[in-house]
């Protein structure tokens, strides 16, 4: 599935727009660009978006993050998937919250993390390809090594933190279920100059049922 990384909701509601964009990730750097308070983000985000979206949590508490994560639940409901840190609180507070609410496991850098979020119920492992490969150099790898932890079990690895469509095909061809992708990367990914150009040529030179 394809995700749009984004709390723009211009961005967002253009991308769903498309048929092709299952729902919407957000985070804390996120939703502080939009214009609205993030409970006003989520709100109008689940009057647009039809399938998930991916609310992050910011408290450093356990029982603080347990009562952001019911708060997010009552704004988005069923479409609810909570972004968790990948620390040792995040842990715990998944392996709390999963048997009721999906979780993702968020900015897990070692397939050690990948095996945790499996066993604390996650649904998604996530990993940031293109800044693994900036501070560990293989983003890839990571990517695969989840993969081969994770393969055959109920946590997918959502892939995030890319930066052009070749990457995007890259990390699928990893192991990576998913992706959530900017608006510029996603509507990249739509075009190939040999793909306009040929559907010039028909335009052109063919002829089809008359108008």
């Amino acid at each position: 599935m394809l995700y749009v990384d984004s709390a723009m909701i211009p961005e967002v509601k253009a991308a769903i727009q498309w048929g092709w964009v299952t729902g919407v990730t957000t985070n804390p750097t996120l939703l502080a660009k939009s214009e609205l308070s993030p409970e006003a983000t989520l709100k109008q985000l689940k009057e647009i978006v039809p399938g998930e979206i991916y609310y992050q949590l910011t408290a450093h508490q356990f029982d603080a993050m347990v009562a952001e994560a019911r708060a997010a639940i009552k704004i988005l409901g069923g479409q609810t998937v909570l972004k968790i840190p990948a620390t040792a609180l995040g842990f715990e507070v998944t392996a709390h919250l999963s048997g009721e609410v999906p979780c993702a496991v968020t900015a897990i850098y070692s397939p050690a993390q990948a095996a945790v979020a499996r066993e604390a119920g996650a649904k998604y492992a996530i990993a940031y390809v293109n800044r693994a490969t900036r501070l560990l150099g293989d983003g890839m790898g990571l990517v695969r090594e989840m993969a081969a932890i994770l393969g055959g079990s109920e946590t997918k690895i959502l892939a995030a933190s890319i930066k052009s469509p070749p990457e995007a095909v890259a990390t699928l061809q990893a192991g990576a279920e998913h992706l959530t992708l900017p608006y510029e990367i996603l509507k990249a990914m739509t075009t190939h100059d040999l793909s306009e150009k040929t559907a010039e040529e028909f335009a052109q030179s063919g002829v089809g049922l008359s108008q």
